[in-house]
């Protein structure tokens, strides 16, 4: 007599032609100080990593070493290569630069002004916040325009690797837009990545699916 057929609980394989996409939002980059604002990069502040930064880069790399990856990117933005470079030595893969995917754009707020705004409670630094634009900035990004470019980034990566696993190390608000894409979320929903984290995306022609955010384990970070 034959036995009776089992069917065990789904596990999660990516769709044929699908891309695995680990987004590593850079460690923690250099304090701003009034005194000493940031260099800039076409527009942008480009500050260096921290020593935590650091520490962070290396934590990443021996995080993502024994994975199987097919190809590294990184943005314009320093903090991103620095971040790469314990993973990129380990793998012997050079990373490929994706401007798409640099931070968002922070109009008169740019070269560290924005991080001191937001800590002294800036009226725009509020508003931000409540209506999740970054436009209210005056000379940032526009919202839709940012979220265009993060689609565009991440799309082409991914059909640059088709049935392939790759690191993208990029920054905190485009990891929160691309969640936000993903989900179907409201914009700022997403915007906690720490430094140093892994966020996990399948991009198909159809789809973007989630497998996780804000992945920690590596730095020991504690739950919070």
């Amino acid at each position: 007599m034959s036995e009776e057929p089992e069917y065990r609980q789904h596990r999660f394989s990516p769709p044929p032609g699908a891309t695995e996409i680990f987004l590593v939002r850079h460690g923690e980059s250099a304090p701003a100080r009034a005194s000493a604002p940031f260099p800039m990069v076409e527009g942008q502040a480009d500050p260096d990593l921290a020593p935590e930064g650091r520490e962070h880069a290396e934590r990443v790399g021996e995080r993502l070493a024994n994975e199987r990856l097919d190809a590294l990117y990184v943005t314009t933005l320093r903090r991103t290569a620095q971040t790469a470079a314990p993973l990129a030595a380990k793998l012997g893969i050079e990373p490929v630069v994706t401007p798409l995917l640099r931070e968002v754009h922070l109009g008169e707020w740019e070269g560290g002004l924005f991080r001191r705004n937001t800590a002294e409670g800036h009226p725009v630094a509020r508003r931000l916040w409540a209506e999740q634009r970054w436009g209210v900035i005056p000379g940032a990004e526009d919202v839709a325009a940012f979220a265009a470019r993060v689609k565009a980034g991440l799309t082409e990566v991914a059909a640059a690797h088709p049935d392939q696993r790759v690191a993208v190390f990029t920054h905190g608000g485009v990891i929160g837009e691309a969640m936000a894409q993903a989900s179907g979320s409201e914009p700022f929903a997403f915007l906690g990545a720490d430094n140093g984290s892994i966020t996990h995306l399948v991009l198909t022609a159809d789809n973007w699916l989630v497998r996780r955010f804000n992945d920690t384990a590596h730095l020991a970070a504690p739950l919070g």
